[in-house]
């Protein structure tokens, strides 16, 4: 069977901790922030691990 092929834009968007888990960015903070508040904005800037059921699927890619 041929090996899965690498996703460069997937590399780009996660990270991997070193306990292994997966790390994101938050969506929703690009434009149109003038509608937000300052605290959705606020806690939209700090990281956060990927869910466990869709981790299986991106570590794949990664």
């Amino acid at each position: 069977m041929p090996k899965i092929k690498k996703h460069t834009g997937m590399k780009k968007r996660f990270q991997l901790t070193s306990s292994g888990k997966i790390k994101r960015k938050h969506a929703f903070k690009r434009h149109n922030l003038r509608k937000r508040t300052t605290k959705q904005k606020r806690h939209l800037t700090h990281s956060t691990l990927v869910h466990p059921s869709d981790a299986k699927r991106i570590q794949k890619v990664i």
